[in-house]
């Protein structure tokens, strides 16, 4: 088996997809360069480098096949940082290459694009809570700043919700997972990365006073709104699951 080396990227890994075919391999094996341990040494090794030509001559084909919407599962997929994501994204290709008149992703017989349909669904899902629960808290420069940890790497997924949603301010959100953001000037909407973790402590001491006021009043009325012989916590949780208080002011 030869193993392909890539940097990890979505361009990246459709680049390394572009040379299974192109050198005609048959046993492969993509794995992201970061995370590979190499355990025999003396496994052939095939080293990609990212070329957006070749990511978008694969998409660009495969788009023909499966669409538009099949491309954006498959994106999912890629969020997903399941640890065979790259093996069921080669393996739609394969299929697609195999079966052109066909959107392969429509056959739930197959296991693989069973596993796909699964994992999309939860991607989508926890796209949807990180759209619901983000809670903005303004900061001493008057940015708008954001703090998440979903379970999947979303943050592409939302960026368009938030820049139309909140075209008038400046904002940004952090995920403290993954350690990389976005942010919006009012113009552009980017990705940034910055080079040491938040420091949650020193966060939260550059709040705005406006913000720390907002924190306190909401927290009492909550308290006092709430109706202790109508509470629900099973219902409650249903709707709001514990893992996204921790982004709720009410909850803190």
């Amino acid at each position: 088996m030869t193993t392909f080396l890539y940097d990890g990227s979505f361009d990246g890994l459709f680049t390394a997809i572009f040379e299974v075919f192109e050198y005609r391999y048959q046993d492969v094996e993509i794995r992201n360069r970061e995370s590979f341990v190499q355990e025999n040494m003396f496994a052939e090794i095939h080293e990609v480098i990212t070329q957006q030509e070749k990511s978008e001559r694969v998409l660009n084909k495969l788009e023909k096949s499966i669409g538009k919407s099949g491309i954006n599962d498959l994106l999912k997929v890629y969020l997903s940082e399941d640890e065979k994501l790259e093996q069921l994204i080669l393996s739609v290709v394969k299929q697609s290459v195999k079966f052109p008149e066909e959107n392969v992703l429509k056959n739930f017989a197959n296991d693989e694009i069973l596993k796909i349909a699964k994992i999309c669904k939860s991607v989508s899902r926890e796209r949807h809570r990180m759209t619901a629960f983000v809670r903005f808290e303004k900061m001493q420069d008057d940015i708008y700043f954001a703090k998440i940890d979903p379970d999947f790497n979303v943050l592409p997924l939302i960026r368009k919700h938030f820049k139309d949603r909140y075209a008038d301010q400046k904002w940004m959100i952090y995920d403290l997972r993954r350690h990389y953001g976005l942010f919006y000037d009012l113009e552009n909407c980017d990705f940034f990365y910055p080079d040491e973790k938040l420091d949650l402590n020193q966060y939260q001491q550059k709040f705005h006073e406006e913000e720390k006021k907002y924190q306190t009043l909401w927290q009492s009325y909550f308290i006092k709104t709430n109706i202790k012989e109508r509470k629900n916590t099973k219902l409650h949780i249903q709707h709001v699951p514990k893992r996204y208080w921790k982004y709720l002011t009410e909850k803190w």
